[in-house]
């Protein structure tokens, strides 16, 4: 008798076959109204995979939640070793886009057997009106299909860990030359 697929199973994607590693950014922020300021809670990121009615098994571990203008070596090297240390060879990563790539180029150095994508928002998720959910969505779909490397997931495109940049003029990710 054959076996009925489990909820999350995909050619060979089984339960927890893919992490998901938080780390703050545009992504996780919440709008403060008593202050008027951005702020970090908890991260949105059980709430998007319902809305998104994802059957993807995936373990969700967060690693920080800080603006990634905010973040250091240190903060990098401790990502770096989550994602030794996952059992998982797929990982997601939500990140601050002002700081990325700075982030993809020091994973990709590491040369992990493993995929990597991370991906982030321009417009805070609780906004309503953000990119972050089709930007989790492609990069879950690009964790699963994409080779061992770094990628970045963006606007419904993935770049090169080792060649990406945030073109601040017009606010979109592309590939250096």
């Amino acid at each position: 008798m054959a076996r009925r697929p489990s909820r999350g199973d995909h050619e060979g994607m089984n339960a927890a076959a893919l992490r998901i590693l938080v780390t703050g950014g545009t992504f996780d922020k919440n709008y403060d109204e008593l202050e008027g300021k951005l702020r970090f809670g908890t991260t949105h990121v059980p709430e998007m995979l319902a809305l998104g009615r994802s059957r993807l098994q995936v373990e969700i571990e967060t690693l920080m939640l800080i603006d990634s203008l905010e973040m250091t070596d240190e903060h990098r090297a401790c990502i770096l070793a989550a994602c030794r240390a996952a059992p998982e060879s797929r990982i997601v990563i939500t990140h601050g886009t002002d700081t990325m790539e700075l982030t993809a180029r020091a994973l990709h150095t590491a040369a992990l057997d493993k995929t990597i994508v991370l991906t982030g928002a321009m417009v805070p998720y609780a906004f309503g009106s953000s990119d972050g959910l089709f930007n989790l969505g492609s990069a879950l779909a690009f964790a699963q299909a994409l080779p061992s490397g770094v990628w970045v997931a963006m606007n419904g495109c993935y770049l090169r860990g080792d060649r990406v940049r945030k073109d601040r003029a017009i606010g979109v990710f592309g590939e250096c030359d």
